[in-house]
């Protein structure tokens, strides 16, 4: 059975190219719609909630630098998402729900190719694996070094 709405959750960073080339080859494989999201991991989640700081321009500036790196991926994307989501949160948490709440089924994640217990145990897209609502694919982002 074909999928529907890929949702590929884009953390933005140099080996994003690997990752949304695979996303786009499956929904052009399967007529699929594109759903592009970047999590913003809240610096309350990084620091223990324990900032004794106002992190709001913070934040801000951090959305504002998502942004524009979203919008530089979504032009040199080959389709166009159906739609695209900037949010603030727990990284897998906040991928979970946006890909139950957009209707998705399957979940296109990059894997920075850790080893052993690492990669068992701390990565993003181990963590979201557990507890997806749909199918998770996992790219192993290759290092150029």
């Amino acid at each position: 059975m074909p999928y529907k709405k890929i949702l590929l959750a884009a953390d933005l960073t140099d080996g994003m190219n690997q990752v949304s080339d695979k996303a786009i080859q499956l929904c052009k494989d399967s007529g699929a719609e594109l759903i592009l999201i970047h999590v913003i991991e809240s610096l309350n989640y990084a620091y223990g909630g324990d900032v004794p700081i106002d992190i709001t321009d913070i934040q801000q500036q951090l959305h504002s630098d998502a942004q524009s790196k979203m919008d530089l991926l979504i032009q040199e994307l080959d389709i166009t998402p159906i739609d695209t989501c900037i949010t603030q949160g727990g990284i897998e948490h906040e991928i979970h729900r946006l890909a139950e709440e957009k209707g998705a089924d399957l979940i296109v994640v990059g894997s920075h190719g850790r080893h052993g217990l690492a990669l068992l145990l701390g990565s993003t897209a181990n963590g979201v694996l557990h507890g997806a609502p749909c199918d998770v694919l996992a790219v192993r982002v290759k290092n150029n070094s």
